[in-house]
């Protein structure tokens, strides 16, 4: 007797991600992102101080304002410049940052191969970066990022949108 339950779950196929890469830990990905982090701000705050970005924020911060849009628009550039730069050698010729090669992950499309360096900045990256800079809800979006990790698929939101996923290095 084939009875209606009507609290079980649909009986849908649901596609798999080709590729028979294991995929990235949660924590090494993490990890990953504190080296990059790290590596980036060891690079990007001289910058900033030599710019005059610091004396301008605390100039700000003193008189109860904020950096206008444009400033943090004009530096968030040019952290992406810099980002690229730094992390560019790496990510093409292996699909991965300085933090993801020490920590022995890397960056694949579904099909598991190396996803070209313009797909990787343009769509990977650049998005993110754009979305994190816009006020009040750049914060918000740039959390939803990181936060979609914990789905099945390990994928973040810069996953999604690029098409690539992390997965354990050979």
């Amino acid at each position: 007797m084939d009875e209606q339950n009507p609290y079980r779950g649909p009986d849908a196929a649901v596609a798999e991600i080709s590729g028979s890469d294991e995929l990235a830990g949660r924590g090494a990905r993490l990890g990953a992102a504190i080296i990059d982090g790290i590596i980036m701000l060891v690079i990007v705050l001289p910058v900033m101080y030599m710019g005059g970005y610091m004396q301008m924020a605390m100039a700000a911060a003193q008189s109860g304002q904020k950096v206008g849009f444009g400033t943090t628009l004009m530096w968030a550039v040019i952290g992406f410049v810099i980002f690229a730069v730094v992390q560019g050698f790496p990510l093409n010729a292996t699909g991965q940052t300085w933090g993801k090669k020490a920590l022995k992950i890397k960056i694949v499309d579904l099909d598991g191969n190396k996803p070209p360096l313009g797909r990787l900045l343009g769509l990977r990256y650049l998005p993110i970066q754009v979305a994190s800079n816009v006020p009040f809800i750049g914060p918000v979006l740039a959390l939803v990022d990181v936060l979609l990790i914990f789905r099945n698929d390990r994928r973040c939101g810069h996953d999604l949108i690029a098409g690539t996923r992390v997965v354990h290095a050979d």
